[in-house]
């Protein structure tokens, strides 16, 4: 793989790289949050095309030219041949929405395929709150990329701004008498301390739509050595426990990450239960629980994370959901994962939570998800559980939330 540095360029086609390929920034961003985008911009160099903007709330381009999933690194599935010829340029940019600024940031870079890596990091810059990493573009009918690590004093909004894109108005302005051009809505909801709570209303008769629920985490961070490893307990005391004739399985370690997703719920008729991977529960969408896990990503490789789909069109069938996850295998500590769940409800500003706590627990209770007399309200929670004695994790965590559930042991298929 070649290594790039500030300034250097090169054809596509004389690194090897053809028209379909992965772009990713891995940042290193201790304790706060980084948003990452994609520009599509036209011949001089502005965003004519609001579509083309690729970001946490436009996660994808027209024809999926430009797709991106959130996690770190944040990973955008670029097809060249997809784009129209409108657009002459892909920047890659990098924003801070706090008080941190990008001089805090360590060793940070972004990776084209496996043709080439740029490095960067936080002493390359001073107050700005933004960068612009990378670009790739059309020169003379080539594709070309630029390492192009320039530092930028606004943040998102004024990246949006500097290449001509226009922010969406409040929701509050009055409607235009004839049809707009799209508006890029750059809001997003971070619930930053534990109790923080945002209430939603729905926007449409039926209910709240299709409602997203992503855990993403820090692969690269996994490769390191390993803690101690003690000696593996057997029976009850080697073993998680479940409910309702679900599975759970024992803690391993061995060297590949395992963080699972689920929820533990309760239904406004008073049943409840548990949707996770362990004993294959499932869930369904469209029946009670009204819940349902995607297939289960038991390595870590892939990039989209762990998905959980609510049907928010019989939320008033639930009375409250706590979002959780666990290391099943793997990563020594929760410091390592820098993870991070995003609960995307169609219509509204995405609502993100990061496990920015914990220490050698495996269980976080990440986030509430509770219905307030019709309106759909998120409570960050983050509070972590290890297993005491022959009580686990799940139970503590049941108990603390007084769900009520029956336990039981057993193991992960």
């Amino acid at each position: 793989m070649n290594n790039f540095a500030r300034g250097q360029k090169g054809k596509l086609a004389d690194l090897g790289v053809g028209s379909a390929f992965n772009v990713e920034l891995d940042i290193n961003a201790p304790g706060f949050a980084v948003d990452v985008s994609c520009f599509g911009l036209d011949s001089a160099d502005k965003l004519s095309d609001d579509r083309y903007m690729v970001f946490y709330n436009q996660l994808a381009s027209p024809g999926e030219a430009v797709r991106l999933t959130l996690g770190t690194p944040a990973r955008f599935q670029v097809n060249l041949d997809a784009l129209p010829a409108s657009i002459a340029k892909l920047v890659f940019v990098a924003a801070i929405d706090g008080a941190q600024t990008m001089r805090a940031l360590g060793a940070s870079s972004l990776t084209l395929g496996n043709a080439l890596r740029f490095p960067w990091s936080g002493t390359d810059f001073g107050d700005e709150k933004a960068v612009i990493v990378a670009e790739i573009y059309r020169r003379d009918g080539q594709w070309r990329f630029g390492a192009v690590g320039q530092g930028f004093n606004g943040g998102l909004a004024a990246l949006l701004k500097h290449f001509g894109g226009t922010e969406a108005a409040p929701a509050a302005s009055p409607a235009p008498a004839a049809p707009a051009a799209p508006k890029v809505s750059l809001s997003k909801v971070t619930l930053e301390k534990r109790g923080d709570k945002v209430s939603l209303d729905k926007r449409g008769s039926a209910g709240f739509g299709r409602i997203h629920v992503n855990l993403n985490w820090n692969r690269s961070g996994l490769a390191q050595a390993p803690a101690p490893v003690p000696q593996q307990k057997s029976g009850l005391l080697g073993r998680l426990s479940e409910v309702m004739g679900g599975a759970a399985g024992g803690r391993r370690r061995s060297g590949g990450i395992d963080l699972d997703l689920g929820c533990m719920f309760e239904l406004s008729d008073g049943r409840k239960g548990l949707v996770q991977a362990l004993g294959n529960a499932w869930g369904d969408y469209d029946h009670a629980p009204f819940m349902k896990l995607d297939a289960d990503d038991r390595t870590g490789a892939s990039s989209n994370g762990e998905n959980l789909w609510i049907n928010g069109d019989q939320f008033a069938q639930i009375r409250r959901a706590i979002i959780f996850s666990f290391i099943y295998e793997g990563v020594p500590n929760w410091s390592a994962t820098d993870g991070v769940v995003t609960i995307a409800v169609p219509n509204q500003a995405p609502i993100e939570v990061r496990l920015d706590g914990g220490g050698n627990q495996m269980m976080c209770a990440i986030a509430m998800i509770e219905n307030q007399g019709g309106r759909l309200q998120v409570t960050k929670m983050t509070e972590y559980f290890e297993q005491q004695g022959q009580t686990s994790a799940h139970e503590l965590m049941d108990r603390r939330f007084n769900f009520g559930l029956r336990w039981k042991t057993g193991r992960k298929d």
